[in-house]
């Protein structure tokens, strides 16, 4: 028997050191965590993984929130793509809004988080007055501003009558509308998106923004050659986030405008839609169809935001 073989012998009849048990202390504290976990599972089980099964279920069938539920399979999406007129008004409002929200959303937070990025005697305040937005409850904000644009007696017209310029029908028209409440959506979406992108930016590195000063760039080529590209992945969370909370837009535009979808249909966007179809008309399968297409939409956004956000990551 050579040496080796004696090696490999030794080495198989040593016996495997037995595996630890927990302790004691370890099984109970492992008890404890999940009775504290376990109140929350419930609140998630209840208040949004039934919600969602139900609501799935309900798409596939008939139902008034009162009588018998009836099975109809995808005639609720098949009457949704081809037989609602109000469907293609509700995509076009939804898809201006988005937009009217968006655009301005992302310019201006990126050039309010920049200026709050700076180091400046006194920007403490400003970013605290900048934040307040996001502790006003929408439906509160909503009633301001509705008194804010009211045509005849609102402050904001009030103002304009003294510049000369006549009484605007900020709530009353339907562009004007539709105007307002981009407004407003911008003005509350703003703090977020803000507090997002100041974040990525203070994680910028300094050297690097030395090292484009020493090259000869402006303040404005340093913020689009440096900042912007490093701040992307941020960039990208606040575009696919404002763009789920336009679409998903319901409170402000139902106090803003009411339930109708305000003058003329003007502010008719899909959040209207399911709540008239839900509690007015009776139809709580339709509406839970609508919701599930919307959400199938907002899904593939988001995977090929992320998609795309690891592609370029790849490549860098």
């Amino acid at each position: 028997m050579t040496a080796t073989e004696k090696t490999v012998i030794e080495q198989a009849s040593v016996p495997e050191p037995a595996t630890a048990r927990p302790s004691v202390l370890a099984v109970r504290q492992a008890r404890a965590a999940r009775l504290f976990i376990a109140p929350n599972l419930l609140a998630v089980a209840v208040f949004l993984l039934f919600p969602l099964g139900f609501s799935f279920y309900l798409s596939f069938q008939e139902w008034d929130l009162f009588g018998p539920i009836r099975f109809t399979g995808l005639d609720n999406f098949h009457r949704l793509l081809t037989g609602d007129p109000l469907f293609a008004i509700a995509l076009r409002n939804t898809i201006v809004f988005t937009l009217g929200t968006l655009i301005p959303t992302v310019a201006i937070s990126l050039v309010v988080a920049a200026a709050l990025n700076r180091r400046i005697k006194g920007i403490g305040f400003f970013r605290t007055v900048m934040f307040l937005p996001l502790a006003v409850s929408s439906v509160v904000m909503a009633v301001i501003w509705r008194f804010v644009f009211d045509t005849n007696n609102g402050p904001l017209n009030t103002i304009l009558g003294r510049l000369g310029i006549g009484p605007i029908p900020w709530l009353v028209d339907p562009e004007w509308a539709m105007v307002s409440l981009c407004l407003v959506s911008t003005w509350k979406s703003v703090p977020f998106a803000t507090v997002v992108l100041l974040a990525a930016m203070q994680g910028v590195p300094e050297d690097l923004y030395d090292a484009a000063k020493i090259d000869g760039a402006g303040a404005i080529r340093r913020f689009v050659s440096v900042t912007v590209p490093l701040i992307r992945g941020a960039l990208a969370f606040v575009l696919v986030i404002s763009i789920i909370n336009s679409v998903q837009a319901f409170d402000q535009v139902y106090v803003l405008t009411g339930g109708h979808g305000g003058p003329e249909t003007g502010t008719y966007v899909f959040g209207i839609m399911i709540f008239q179809n839900a509690f007015a008309f009776g139809d709580a399968g339709y509406a839970s169809a609508i919701a599930w297409l919307i959400f199938v939409v907002l899904l593939a956004l988001t995977v090929a935001q992320m998609w795309f956000t690891r592609r370029k990551s790849t490549e860098d």
